[in-house]
């Protein structure tokens, strides 16, 4: 059975087609965050049909937003200002004739993590992913855990200094500073001393993040993905001190 999987993101949009657990098709390209609600979803059937072989059976899409699972209508999608209220669920099942499945991004992530990658040994963990926002997924006795409004785990939205924590624990950090993590992350690497400072001020404000995670949910482990992930040896050190 070959299924049709979707990450929505403010930054980019990815389609791939998956026999079993293998993915045979790939696609991806900048998402069309700016552009109207009808332009979003359109690009999202595109992509979908550009990787389809004609026999999924099944699509799941994870969004960066609060969602209604079991209708699957997402709401006040992240950094997707005309998303209020797309009703998803049924736009794809009417166009493609098949089931399709709806969930907010970093749920799937942890939820992925949790049965094919890193989390295959615990029962409790938290998974966060560091982008264009911040969010954390939770699994707690080995099911994944939605919150009655698919909301658990918004963590990014918690008050902390005078904002909340996704604006230092994010791209909305490094765009403060006029810059971007991916900018500060080639500077450090050929040791700009302001950006590796800037990085360490950064992984101080992830680590006391994580504080109110470990108090909170005291999981077993922290899984941490998304694409500034990738510079965690930059912010490793001050993040676990």
């Amino acid at each position: 059975m070959s299924r049709i999987a979707i990450d929505l993101g403010g930054t980019n949009l990815r389609a791939a087609l998956l026999d079993a657990d293998r993915i045979t098709e790939y696609k991806t390209e900048p998402c069309k965050a700016e552009g109207t609600e009808q332009e979003v979803t359109d690009q999202i059937v595109r992509l979908c049909e550009a990787v389809n072989d004609g026999k999924a059976e099944k699509i799941g899409v994870a969004v960066p937003s609060v969602v209604d699972y079991d209708r699957g209508i997402v709401y006040d999608a992240v950094n997707i200002p005309s998303w209020h209220e797309v009703h998803l669920k049924e736009i794809l099942e009417k166009h493609f004739g098949i089931e399709a499945a709806i969930d907010n991004d970093v749920n799937c992530f942890v939820n992925g993590e949790l049965h094919f990658g890193q989390g295959r040994p615990y029962r409790n963990l938290v998974g966060i992913t560091l982008g264009t926002g911040i969010g954390a997924g939770i699994i707690a006795s080995g099911r994944l855990y939605r919150g009655f409004n698919t909301g658990a785990g918004e963590i990014g939205c918690l008050p902390y200094r005078d904002a909340d924590y996704e604006h230092f624990t994010s791209s909305i950090f490094f765009k403060a500073h006029g810059t971007t993590a991916h900018d500060e992350a080639l500077k450090a690497k050929q040791g700009d001393g302001q950006s590796l400072a800037l990085w360490q001020e950064f992984g101080y404000h992830l680590g006391r993040l994580l504080q109110v995670v470990l108090l909170t949910y005291d999981p077993e482990a922290i899984i941490i993905g998304g694409g500034i992930a990738a510079a965690a040896n930059l912010f490793e050190e001050p993040m676990r001190r």
